[in-house]
This record gives structure tokens, C-alpha cells and sequence, in this order.
């Protein structure tokens, strides 16, 4: 059974690369990428050999493959078809049987070449007499077998989140992880040089050398200075972390193939939350057409993948970049005002986000009026958002700078950013839209590229001169040492955002109304 379920991932992967030439070029391409970086990382790690901190690099490296492998089926469910067992479900296999027939199939790929060439380089850069490499031949392969059985134990035990809506959520989500991963780890590499160096990491990596599978190499280090049972108490704590892991991963595999899903139940009695969505329900938006358009958004925001991705990478860029300037000690305070720009963006294309059922709104657009209260709408319900989040990340920011006495300002700037993002982003909406295909992870349909370049940063170069007035007060005020009247620039940045965003709907209605016919086939082609 193992040799089969080896030559059905072998078959996968055939199979997969036979469907079209680009499908091969990719994978070729992707797998050249990685190897090549797996070389360059074998490198520097058989350069680090004999090195005072080599030990660290070595334990902190494992546990960073470990984390990958634990996190990369939540993001990527569909990278490796074998990953969902339940399609073996109807099979008359035992859990036994599958746990060692997967796992042997689980080594063949590129991720486990790959982390097999780092373990290689970190155990030789950490061992160094007879004894340690000895270790080595075992910790190797055992770091290997925890990280896939990890993946796996993570993948059985989420497969019904995975293979559901939420669970596809969570991938298209995986783009936002991977930025904010980036900014951490370009903040702790500073952090780091500062610090002193590799040497700052030295107690983390007494830690992990405590935790599987970076136990592994921490037995080789052990090992490499004479402290034999150390290194033998941290090798067998390796190898008990992966019988756990194979048991969890059994245990998950039995339930996936006895228990019952939703499929096979019967209609049960109404739960909770259909009685509260089917009984009457107290409104806290306005009522008529506005509440209704205002729920339809925020509608979107929490249950459509790529309306919801495209929001949580604002609001999670939009709080990095000032808080993460911050703490670095090179921030300004200026710098919160990214947040109302991050924001701002989200009311480009807002025809797009609706595809083909726009022509369910656009059935009840007759007059500019129409036009008006569906675009005032749809603004009132970013701004439910867009408000309370602008005004906390300039207060945290400030409060980390300690620059209270510039808090008036930089929420009026804001604020009146914000205003003109909304006019402008009202206005090239019905200018320039486009399509967002609800498949795959392209946020613009094929050939209208060039659509959506000119609406977005057309729109923000048009709302940076729009501004220009407010920003210009700000700068007369300091350089007038008026400095004692910059708290007007409050009311005056908020009453000049209001006026923009609604001179912006007003002339954005008659041309959305007018060209209806038009936005209904640019947002349709997705």
C-alpha cells in the first residue's frame, strides 16, 4: 500500500504538469527558484561551520522550517491534492496503513528536497567531531519526518475547514501573512543589528533547543561540546514529538473516515442562528434603499474572499507601516495618514466587486438621484470602517512618538485624504471600471489591466492635488511659527473631506447613471 500511494502522488504530479506548457513552465521555473535557494542557503550554512553562533543559526532555522510546514496547509489546501484524506474515505484502508503509505509519499517533492538540503547544512554546520556527526546521520532525517508529519497532522486534523468556503477565505488571506511575515522579519533584522548581532538570539535558541524538531539540532550541538546526555535526551525528545505527531495525525485520519459530516446528517432543529436570522432582527442601519445598500457592502466586506482580502490588507498595511516606523525610532507622525490612504483605496471599482449581479443594482438606477443615493451609500458604509480606523491608528501613533500636540493636524490631513480618496474613488468608479474574477487570485479580469491603472492611480495622484489646499495650510502654519493655531486644521481638514466627498458623488452620479450599459459589461467580463 505504501509503493501505491507513492506512485499515486507520482501520477499527481505527472498528470498535473501534462495538463498545458504553462503549467510545466511554472512548475520548472518555481522548482529552479527553490532549489537554487536551497543551494545558496546550503552555502552559507557550511560557511558558518566552526563559527561562534553557528549553533543558533542552526536551532533557529529548523524551527523556522518547522513553522512553515505547520502553517503552509491552512494557506495553501490546494498546493498538494494528497493533503485531503477524505477522498481515500471509500477505500477499505486502515488508519495504520494510510498514516505510513502518506507519509512516505509526503517526502516526495520539492518542499521536503528542500528542507532536507537546509537540515544537511544546519546539522554540519553545528557538528564538528565524530560523535555530533554521528548524531547528525539521525537528527537529519528526523527533522525531515516531524515537518512533514507536522503538515500532516495539521492538514487531517482542518480538512473540513479547508475544503469550505472559510477555508477559502483563509487562502486568499495567505498573501496579507506573507506581508506582514515580510515586515516582521525585516523589523527583527534591524532589530537584531542593533542588538549586537547573531549573539542577541543566543538565549532564543537555548530555548528551542528544547523543542522539537529544533531538538534535533540541538542534540548535534550537545553533542559537538561532550554533553552526551543532553544530546541524547534532546534527540529522543525529537523522536517522542514525531510519535506524537503520528498518533494526533492517526487519530484525525480515524475520524475523517468514520465520523459524519453535514452531508450525511439528517435535518436537524433550527439552531440558534437561523432562528435569530429568520425572526425579526433589530436594524442599525438606516432604513429604505441606503440601509439596504450599506448592508449589501458590509456584506461584502465580511463574506466575499476577494472583497474581504483587499480589506484586511488595507487595514493591516495601513497600521504596519506607521506603528512598525514607529518603532524603529525613524517615524514621523505623518506617517498615520497612510492608514486614511490604505482605506481610501477600497472605494475605487465599486461596481467591480458586484461582477455580473451589478445588473441587479443597475435595474434599480433610472435618475442621477438613483445614482446618488447608491454611491452616497456604499460611501456611508466605508466609512463606518474607514472613520474609527483612520482616527485609531493616528492616535496610537502619535501616543508611541508622544507628539500629542500634533494630533489635530494629522487627524485633519486624515480626514481630508480621506474625503478626497472617496470623491475621487466615486467618480473613477463609474469612470474607469473593471472586473474582479471570483476564481483564482487575479484581482483584475484579462485585457483590462490598463483599466484599472488609470482608475486607481489616476484617482490617488487626482486626490493628492485635491488635498493640496489643506496641506498647504499646514505647511503656511509652521513656517508662520503659528504653531498654536495647527489645532484648527481638525474641523478645517474634516469639513473640507465632507465638502469633497460630497461635490465627488455629485458629479459622479449623473455619469454612472449615464453609462450604466457600459459599467454592466466592463464588470460582467470576470
Amino acid at each position: 500500500m505504501t509503493r501505491v500511494l507513492v506512485q499515486l502522488k507520482l501520477a499527481l504530479l505527472r498528470n498535473g504538469l501534462r495538463q498545458s506548457a504553462g503549467r510545466r513552465a511554472a512548475y520548472i521555473a518555481s522548482a529552479v527558484a527553490v532549489l537554487l535557494v536551497a543551494v545558496l542557503q546550503l552555502l552559507g550554512l557550511i560557511l558558518l561551520h566552526g563559527t561562534e553562533h553557528a549553533a543558533t543559526v542552526a536551532t533557529l532555522l529548523t524551527a523556522v522550517l518547522a513553522l512553515g510546514w505547520a502553517v503552509f496547509p491552512l494557506f495553501f489546501p490546494s498546493g498538494d491534492e494528497t493533503l485531503d484524506p477524505t477522498r481515500l474515505a471509500m477505500l477499505p484502508l486502515h488508519p495504520d496503513q494510510l498514516v505510513r503509505g502518506l507519509l512516505v509519499a509526503s517526502l516526495v517533492g520539492i518542499g521536503p528536497l528542500f528542507t532536507l538540503t537546509l537540515a544537511v547544512g544546519a546539522a554540519y554546520a553545528t557538528a564538528g567531531d565524530p560523535a555530533s556527526t554521528a548524531v547528525a546521520v539521525l537528527a537529519v532525517p528526523l527533522t525531515v519526518l516531524t515537518c512533514v508529519a507536522l503538515a500532516r497532522a495539521v492538514a487531517a486534523a482542518n480538512i473540513r475547514l479547508l475544503t469550505s468556503r472559510r477555508g477559502r477565505d483563509l487562502a486568499v488571506l495567505s498573501g496579507l501573512v506573507v506581508a506582514i511575515g515580510a515586515q516582521l522579519v525585516n523589523f527583527g533584522a534591524q532589530r537584531l543589528g542593533s542588538a549586537g548581532g547573531v549573539g542577541a538570539l543566543d538565549p532564543v535558541a537555548q530555548v528551542l533547543h528544547w523543542v522539537p524538531p529544533a531538538s534535533a539540532m540541538g542534540a548535534v550541538e550537545a553533542a559537538a561540546r561532550g554533553a552526551y546526555a543532553v544530546s541524547a535526551a534532546r534527540l529522543s525528545l525529537t523522536a517522542a514529538g514525531f510519535i506524537v505527531l503520528l498518533g494526533v495525525w492517526r487519530r484525525a485520519l480515524t475520524r475523517l473516515m468514520t465520523a459524519p459530516d453535514g452531508s450525511t446528517l439528517a435535518a436537524a432543529e433550527p439552531t440558534r442562528r437561523d432562528r435569530r436570522t429568520t425572526g425579526p432582527r433589530r436594524r442599525l442601519l438606516p432604513e429604505g434603499r441606503t440601509g439596504a445598500v450599506m448592508e449589501r457592502g458590509l456584506r461584502y466586506v465580511w463574506r466575499d474572499p476577494k472583497t474581504k482580502a483587499a480589506w484586511v490588507t488595507s487595514l493591516a498595511i495601513g497600521l504596519i507601516v506607521p506603528v512598525f516606523n514607529a518603532l524603529q525610532g525613524t517615524g514621523s507622525v505623518y506617517f498615520a495618514c497612510f492608514a486614511a490612504g490604505m482605506l481610501g483605496i477600497q472605494m475605487y471599482n465599486q461596481f467591480g466587486q458586484d461582477t455580473s449581479a451589478f445588473w441587479t443594482v443597475a435595474m434599480t438606477i433610472s435618475t442621477p438621484r438613483d445614482a446618488y443615493e447608491e454611491l452616497r451609500a456604499r460611501t456611508l458604509a466605508l466609512l463606518l470602517i474607514t472613520l474609527p480606523y483612520a482616527a485609531l491608528v493616528t492616535v496610537l501613533t502619535t501616543a508611541m512618538l508622544g507628539a500629542w500636540a500634533d494630533l489635530p493636524e494629522v487627524l485633519g490631513l486624515s480626514f481630508a485624504l480621506l474625503g478626497a480618496m472617496l470623491a475621487t474613488g466615486a467618480w473613477s468608479s463609474a469612470r474607469f471600471p473593471y472586473s474582479i474574477p471570483q476564481e483564482g487570485y487575479k484581482n483584475v479580469a484579462p485585457g483590462q489591466a490598463g483599466l484599472a491603472w488609470i482608475g486607481i492611480f489616476g484617482g490617488m495622484v487626482a486626490a493628492a492635488l485635491l488635498c493640496a489646499p489643506v496641506l498647504a495650510l499646514t505647511i503656511t502654519l509652521h513656517a508662520a511659527g503659528a504653531d498654536t493655531w495647527t489645532w484648527t486644521l481638525l474641523p478645517v481638514g474634516a469639513a473640507y473631506g465632507a465638502a469633497a466627498t460630497y461635490l465627488g458623488l455629485r458629479l459622479a452620479a449623473p455619469r454612472t447613471a449615464a453609462r450604466l450599459p457600459e459599467i454592466l459589461t466592463a464588470v460582467s467580463k470576470g
